[in-house]
């Protein structure tokens, strides 16, 4: 594991390092989506506000969802560099996109539609920095051959224990789904299709994941996070089943509600 990278006189987080790779993953593609659907607006500066709700909205989910720590470590807990929840940066991170939708005239579902292949992307991206740092975001212990040990990381695993990677799976399946919505989206669907697919591939492979996972159960046998997927795969659902009875937007029609907007 490399928590660190140590240059000269400075240390720098992997985590971190990985959060700043994703968010720059994530414009790339929003700004790609922008063009191809003849949108002009600040992909960047979207990305940016996305992900700094997203990282306090991780955190603040993290807090209450584990207020032991809280109690353990006072305030201090905020500033930990381990320590974020998926559920909470999924909801901050929509409710940004949301508001700068509307302010930017593009429509709070559209540009959700317009996001949803840079936040399955970001999320994998991140991934990797959970990885590198070994923060506690592995699984179970196992015996298959590509199992880890993370005896150096942030939150290490007994020595000579290794554990499904579930980083890189997770990684994997940001990536598949990432691709299936951007070849979704190259064809007209109706306002908040996409998204729909976004919540509900994404929620699927989150409930998958924990399984091998190490988070704790707390209600029916299924954890936090799982219980957190089958409200984003039942808001995917709905979303769906409300865009099916509206007409398709394409690329030129969405474009010019922009420009008749502004």
């Amino acid at each position: 594991m490399i928590p660190y990278l140590h240059l000269w006189h400075f240390s720098i987080p992997t985590f971190g390092l990985m959060l700043w790779l994703a968010a720059v993953s994530g414009a790339f593609l929003l700004d790609r989506a922008f063009r191809r659907e003849h949108i002009d607006a600040d992909a960047v500066g979207m990305v940016a506000v996305a992900v700094v709700a997203g990282i306090v909205g991780a955190k603040l989910w993290h807090v209450l969802d584990t207020p032991q720590e809280f109690r353990e470590l006072g305030w201090r807990v905020l500033w930990d560099s381990a320590g974020f929840a998926w559920f909470g940066g999924l909801v901050f991170g929509i409710l940004a996109l949301i508001i700068q939708g509307w302010q930017a005239k593009i429509g709070a579902l559209r540009i959700l539609d317009l996001s949803s292949t840079a936040a399955a992307v970001g999320y994998g991206v991140g991934r990797i920095g959970c990885l590198l740092s070994g923060d506690g975001d592995y699984g179970i212990p196992t015996n298959l051959p590509w199992g880890m040990s993370f005896e150096h990381g942030i939150d290490p695993t007994p020595p000579g224990v290794r554990v499904h990677p579930t980083p890189l799976y997770e990684l994997a399946a940001a990536l598949l789904i990432g691709w299936w919505l951007w070849v979704r989206g190259s064809k007209p669907r109706p306002t908040g299709w996409i998204v729909g697919e976004y919540l509900i591939l994404t929620g699927l492979a989150r409930f998958f994941v924990e399984f091998i996972r190490r988070n704790p159960p707390v209600l029916w046998g299924l954890s936090n996070a799982q219980l957190a997927s089958v409200g984003s795969v039942l808001a995917g659902i709905i979303l769906i089943a409300w865009a099916a009875s509206h007409k398709a937007t394409g690329p030129q029609k969405a474009s010019r509600a922009v420009e008749k907007a502004a």
